[in-house]
């Protein structure tokens, strides 16, 4: 009998985040001006010489300055100068925010929305969003906006969530962008747009926007949207995993593994399926294995290759279930098993993956096997599956 290994080529997929909300806001720094005191607060906080703008700062809050209430308040959220307080942070920004200012409104909004400092009360964080929203504030467009995404505080409404981030994306919030890209991508709240979603994440991903920089990469890699371009599309991954995006190192791993937009290189198609299996992503856990089994770009280690499966197998990769079947099938890397061969590749088989190998697999290593042995190994399947793959052994 012979049974087939399978591997994941490139899986290219949006990534998804329209629900991330921003953080808090400190007022900009002025203009050089000996007469402005928030010069010389600025000045200090840029030294780290909190002691100093606390002196400055504290006149100007009892006083009821709006802009000293926000800056303390930041000081407070962060613990810089003062003991991490964030109800003292939440008065500040609320007297701040009752003199309308739209900062305070969105700080004080993130704080009701995350329960940081006040009691978690996501209608209030809504109201306060749309007043600092009204008045142009970005970062409250956008976390408005992720509020009716998924219908936080307010009923689900996609279509103001698209008008909001549209606003706040039209300010150069990068994650506004994103996320209206995202939007545009699936059709979600407005008509499908490839054309549109690639010019919003060009916009974000131009800004260092690491998800932004993968779902552009997954377009030119596909030709959605744009004309197809692997180089691009590797040059995009490439930014991408340089800032730890696990999805665009795994397939950067694939593109140097099959040679698309960049020359082939085992070798680094290995250290990129590691980046992204260290963190977790099953699809590269299952390539790396594959590598490990075939000694490519890496020293042949059967142990490793199971290791590795097992990982990706245990969160449910159809691929990797097969192949941990193989290596129980022939003794590689685990000590030889056929009831276990059985029951990842029935495992395997449940997905129903185009080209999977899995059903063809089973039922060649069940003519090897007793009725009793395969009852075994059906019952086997039924508990790891039952429990989402944690009693699998």
């Amino acid at each position: 009998m012979k049974s087939g290994f399978t591997a994941a080529l490139l899986a290219i997929t949006l990534t998804l985040g329209c629900g991330e909300m921003a953080g808090a806001q400190t007022p900009r720094p002025p203009q050089a001006n000996a007469v402005d005191p928030f010069f010389a607060i600025f000045a200090a906080y840029a030294r780290k010489d909190y002691a100093t703008e606390l002196k400055l700062l504290r006149p100007l809050v009892d006083k009821g300055d709006v802009t000293a209430q926000i800056i303390l308040g930041v000081m407070y959220a962060n613990g810089q100068g003062v003991a991490l307080d964030y109800k003292e942070a939440a008065r500040l920004w609320g007297l701040a925010a009752a003199q309308s200012d739209a900062d305070a409104q969105s700080n004080l909004g993130l704080m009701y929305a995350n329960g940081t400092g006040v009691a978690q009360d996501y209608k209030e964080a809504v109201r306060l969003y749309r007043l600092a929203a009204a008045q142009g504030n970005a970062t409250a467009q956008y976390n408005l906006g992720g509020m009716y995404y998924n219908g936080t505080g307010v009923a689900q409404d996609y279509k103001e969530a698209v008008r909001l981030y549209g606003l706040a994306a039209a300010q150069g919030d990068a994650k506004a962008q994103y996320n209206l890209g995202v939007m545009y991508d699936s059709g979600t709240g407005v008509a499908q747009d490839y054309k549109e979603a690639a010019r919003l994440y060009r916009l974000a991903a131009a800004q260092g926007n690491a998800a932004a920089q993968y779902n552009l990469g997954m377009m030119y890699a596909n030709g959605t949207g744009v004309a197809q371009d692997y180089k691009e599309a590797a040059r995009l991954f490439g930014l991408a995993a340089a800032q730890g995006n696990a999805d665009a190192q795994y397939n950067l791993g694939g593109m140097y593994a099959y040679g698309l937009g960049v020359a082939k290189d085992y070798k680094e198609a290995v250290r990129l399926y590691g980046l992204a299996a260290a963190q977790g992503n099953a699809k590269a856990q299952n390539n790396l294995g594959l590598m490990y089994a075939n000694g490519t770009g890496v020293a042949q280690d059967y142990k490793e290759a199971a290791r590795l499966y097992g990982l990706a197998a245990a969160q449910g990769n159809a691929s990797a279930q097969n192949n941990l079947g193989v290596m129980y099938e022939f003794g590689q890397g685990v000590a030889q098993d056929y009831v276990r061969a059985h029951m990842w590749f029935n495992l395997g088989a449940i997905s129903g993956e185009k080209d999977n190998k899995a059903p063809a697999n089973r039922d060649s290593i069940a003519k090897m096997m007793t009725p009793q042995q395969i009852a075994e190994a059906q019952a086997m399947a039924r508990k790891c599956q039952v429990s989402n793959f944690k009693q699998c052994q």
